[in-house]
């Protein structure tokens, strides 16, 4: 979290007072409430009514894509690019198990990024038929930006609503939420966490003329879409880190994309095997993400080892129940599974710096040599025994 954040945090914690209630204390938490709120909106370019707080940004996906599903029934199709968050991916599917919803993957290409004639005919069938589209605006993942603009122009010539998931994408790429609600979208999430702010909260930027059925019911605290007592030190901090994020944007952009230059270049020099993974352009990923897939090796290795040398990183995979499974991104975007389980995605943020990428570049050689080598033992027929370099 931002230490201004922190501090306002700690500041509105002591606040007296449920901003739904009349007295003054409630008055007075209500007015921190309605400040942040404008703040958040200023960030994203959007009307201050057009802020919907939720727990996070997977409670905002979840409200933005049931609610528009529900709204828009008994319209069957959801439209989704391959390699999408899970919390796109598990909430479609779970529309698809319990409200009889019809997922349609659309394909993306090698570098990510959805392919828009797809997505035309696969409208085209039966517009009719179609609740809504729903896409990240930039993969979290390997960092490819999507085409939201024109996915969104393609949507609307058949009134069909869209909805972004901007939680990877906030803070790094500008957001104009009333330019994108003219060109069709409807309502797109985002995540205080990732701009420096509190774990906790997060908004569904909603239009005012979409239709949403709520997730949770009760007081009908927002614009009975989202009901409950709203967390006001919480929205505080929030404002305070979107206030942050959208001042530095061009300055923090820049320095990372430099850093993640450094890094990219350091990682091809030093492990010349090593594949950048998305858009290689300089504006066509997110400016602090690079995602290698390493080959002969598991990222889950290289993660352990750079992990104990200091160095924080993650992988291309979900693991459940122990069991590594390839990133459905990489497999999505065409890569084979050897690619897609040797994947790393390193990213870098306000507090990297230069002597970071240096530690990563000085560990990993040694990292992925060992990674290599248990890479290989693991590979060796039962009963043969591998020729270790």
């Amino acid at each position: 979290m931002l230490p201004a954040a922190i501090a306002a945090y700690a500041q509105a914690l002591s606040v007296v007072g449920n901003p739904a209630s009349i007295h003054s204390q409630g008055q007075n938490a209500k007015r921190m409430l309605e400040e942040a709120r404008e703040k958040v909106a200023a960030s994203v370019g959007s009307d201050p009514i057009e802020v919907v707080f939720t727990g996070g940004g997977t409670e905002a996906v979840n409200l933005g894509i049931k609610g528009l599903y529900w709204a828009r029934a008994p319209r069957p199709r959801i439209l989704v690019p391959g390699g999408e968050h899970h919390a796109t991916l598990d909430t479609v599917e779970w529309l698809g198990d319990h409200d009889n919803a019809i997922v349609e993957w659309l394909p993306v290409d090698e570098l990510g990024r959805v392919d828009l004639n797809a997505l035309r005919t696969s409208i085209e069938v039966d517009p009719a038929s179609v609740a809504l589209v729903t896409l990240l605006a930039a993969n979290n993942e390997v960092g490819t930006i999507q085409p939201v603009k024109e996915v969104a122009a393609i949507a609307a010539r058949h009134g069909i609503p869209v909805h972004v998931d901007a939680v990877s994408a906030y803070g790094h790429v500008p957001i104009d939420f009333a330019l994108l609600r003219k060109a069709g979208v409807s309502a797109l999430s985002v995540s205080a966490h990732k701009i420096g702010g509190p774990v906790g909260i997060g908004a569904l930027v909603l239009s005012r003329t979409a239709n949403v059925v709520p997730l949770i019911h009760g007081g009908g605290q927002q614009r009975q879409v989202r009901s409950g007592t709203q967390d006001v030190a919480a929205a505080v901090a929030f404002a305070v880190a979107a206030t942050d994020a959208v001042q530095n944007l061009p300055d923090e952009n820049e320095r990372l994309r430099s850093l993640r230059d450094q890094l990219v270049a350091g990682v091809s020099r030093l492990v010349p095997g090593a594949v950048l993974n998305g858009d290689s352009s300089p504006d066509g990923r997110l400016p602090g993400n690079a995602h290698f897939s390493f080959p002969g090796c598991e990222g889950d290795s290289l993660l352990f080892l750079l992990d104990a040398a200091g160095v924080c990183v993650s992988t291309g995979s979900a693991c459940q129940a122990g069991i590594p499974e390839p990133s459905h991104v990489l497999a999505a975007m065409g890569r084979s599974a050897g690619e897609s389980r040797g994947a790393l995605r390193i990213t870098l943020g306000r507090t990297s710096s230069s002597e970071d990428v240096g530690a990563l570049l000085e560990a990993l050689p040694g990292a992925y040599a060992q990674a290599s080598r248990a890479g290989l033992a693991d590979r060796a027929p039962r009963g043969a025994s591998a020729t270790l370099a």
